[in-house]
């Protein structure tokens, strides 16, 4: 395989790990540790949650089963903008123009899940085993949102109230994802990423990765929420054995007033044939999308106030224009045109 990110530069950067145990005797403590990595990289990673390895496990058993189905099961689900059902092959990136090469399977607790699991003769106990999943989850995403609020100076509920799971209107998503495995001697399109540079929308990620399964890159650089400038370093991240790794969004990023940083990040293919992950690769990622009716400012009222709603669809929308700028530079490319576009 032709090494595309040969002119890519890399550094190493301290990624916290942060221990929840005994969360309620150390909440300041750890309200110092969570804040410290919210305003410097964006990303950390935290242990001693309460979820278990083999729940982890089962789960990835559950999303792999899943992605096993034939492609005309699964298109019984299939994606809609209320951000629920499978995709395959079909999220573009602004930063690439070019779709990411995977499919997923994005989950919700709310009204927008009416007819979107994968039903039971298909698949026996998944809508079980995931929904006592994603409320684990749930319960750990809002020990951090404590701390973040705690952290702004703001209500210590504010951020739970705002992603409160039991409402209809609730946007938080499970997101079940699933990279084919790439030939070692195959040639890798230009501009190919299993998934391209981004920034998550929500508040708050909590993403599950297998150890070995590698490929995931951060790369710290964003001052205000409202660009795509990103920096020119990359870090590759590991993980370990039960690790969460977590990541601001640009919800928070914007609801802290810029303080907190949601970071771009990527997933590349594999390069390296002794220590990279050519095989078939999993992931899940949480995502805290706040409830449509939530009102978001941060204290400082640097932006104007919306809904979880309009933040949602300002972001969807910043999101396509950049997209569209992206592509036109490439289209304008072919033709030697010079074109100059941020993303």
């Amino acid at each position: 395989m032709t090494n595309q990110g040969s002119s890519t530069r890399y550094s190493d950067r301290d990624i916290p790990k942060i221990s929840l145990h005994n969360f309620d005797a150390r909440v300041d403590e750890i309200t110092a540790q969570l804040v410290h990595a919210a305003e410097t990289d964006g990303f950390f990673s935290i242990i001693d949650t309460g979820i278990s390895l083999d729940e982890i496990e089962a789960m990835f058993a559950q999303s792999e089963a899943f992605f096993t189905l034939s492609d005309s099961v699964k298109r019984n689900v299939p994606w809609s903008p209320r951000n629920v059902g499978w995709e395959k092959n079909g999220q573009v990136r602004p930063s690439t123009g070019t779709p990411d090469m995977k499919e997923s399977y994005q989950l919700q607790f709310g009204s927008n899940m009416e007819g979107m699991w994968i039903d039971d003769p298909s698949l026996p106990e998944f809508k079980s085993i995931t929904k006592q999943f994603m409320h684990h989850l749930q319960q750990v995403s809002e020990k951090l949102m404590l701390c973040f609020a705690r952290g702004l100076g703001m209500p210590d509920d504010v951020f739970i109230k705002a992603h409160d799971a039991s409402k209809a209107d609730c946007q938080t998503v499970l997101r079940l994802l699933h990279y084919p495995a790439v030939e070692q001697n195959s040639l890798v399109p230009k501009g190919y990423f299993r998934a391209g540079a981004h920034a998550d929308w929500d508040l708050l990620t909590l993403l599950f990765q297998r150890p070995g399964q590698s490929g995931l890159e951060i790369c710290p650089g964003r001052e205000v929420v409202t660009e795509f400038g990103i920096g020119d370093t990359w870090t590759k991240i590991e993980f370990e054995p039960g690790d969460i790794v977590c990541n601001i969004g640009d919800l928070l990023m914007s609801w802290s007033d810029d303080r907190f940083k949601s970071t771009f990040h990527r997933v590349v293919p594999p390069v390296d044939k002794e220590h990279d992950c050519w095989g078939d690769r999993y992931s899940m990622a949480f995502f805290n999308q706040p409830c449509s009716s939530a009102t978001i400012q941060g204290p400082l009222k640097k932006y104007p106030v919306v809904t979880g709603e309009e933040f949602n669809r300002n972001a969807m929308n910043r999101n396509f224009a950049a997209l569209k700028a992206k592509k036109e530079a490439m289209e304008a490319s072919k033709h030697g045109l010079l074109t100059t576009v941020s993303v």
